[in-house]
């Protein structure tokens, strides 16, 4: 199986069908108030209604109440709950007891030392994801979807039993040479197809697709 790529933070039916037909095996929402990409459990509820079941549409959280999680899943049946706040193994072992739902837990990386985080986290969670951390000092920013690129090299030849996700900063001009030197075999964007926060883009959607494809046939310009 060649890459594949997930486009997170869609809240437009327009860059849910671009993304769709452009052949991503995972579309995210966003549920984070803080998030320019936020959408209403039963916003949400209408824009998945129609994706077929060959697509995981996955539930982006940060640090989230039961309320919460129990309001989203009554109105959006989530393949995946993306846990990409501070949240514990243990809340993580908790949510997935509760819901039902396999979790993938987001973890943020400047350092190769953030790595090692990954370990507490390998027998309660089903996929994990790799994100830039954002600088202490960056203005207003989220706990992910800010544009930042980490070093790729961090995850060469890294051994990690479960399967991952590469995010940060990833775009159509970055995303071959991101797959080359990480190894990820799942690429993740948001920021990287929008015209602005939170206004995607279908058209850099459906591109930034088209060379995630090209790169698992080798045919990447």
């Amino acid at each position: 199986m060649g890459v594949r790529a997930k486009i997170c933070g869609l809240n437009d039916p327009q860059s849910v069908t671009a993304a769709v037909a452009g052949g991503a095996s995972h579309i995210g929402v966003v549920f984070f108030p803080k998030s320019p990409r936020n959408v209403s459990a039963q916003a949400a509820g209408t824009l998945m209604k129609d994706v077929p079941s060959t697509v995981e549409v996955v539930g982006l959280f940060v640090d989230p109440q039961d309320d919460l999680l129990e309001e989203v899943l009554a109105h959006v049946d989530l393949d995946l709950l993306q846990l990409h706040g501070s949240e514990t193994p243990e809340r993580v072992e908790e949510i997935k007891a509760r819901f039902g739902k396999p979790v993938m837990k987001a973890l943020k990386i400047a350092v190769k030392e953030d790595l090692n985080a990954a370990q507490d986290y390998l027998s309660v969670a089903d996929m994990l994801l790799f994100d830039a951390k954002a600088p202490k000092d960056m203005e207003n920013a989220l706990p992910g979807g800010n544009g930042l690129v980490f070093d790729w090299r961090m995850l060469t030849n890294t051994d990690i039993p479960l399967p991952w996700m590469l995010a940060g900063g990833l775009d159509k001009d970055n995303v071959a040479d991101a797959v080359l030197i990480s190894g990820a075999k799942i690429v993740d964007t948001s920021s990287g197809v929008e015209e602005k926060p939170g206004k995607k883009d279908p058209a850099a959607i459906a591109e930034f697709l088209k060379t995630v494809s090209a790169i698992k046939t080798g045919k990447n310009e």
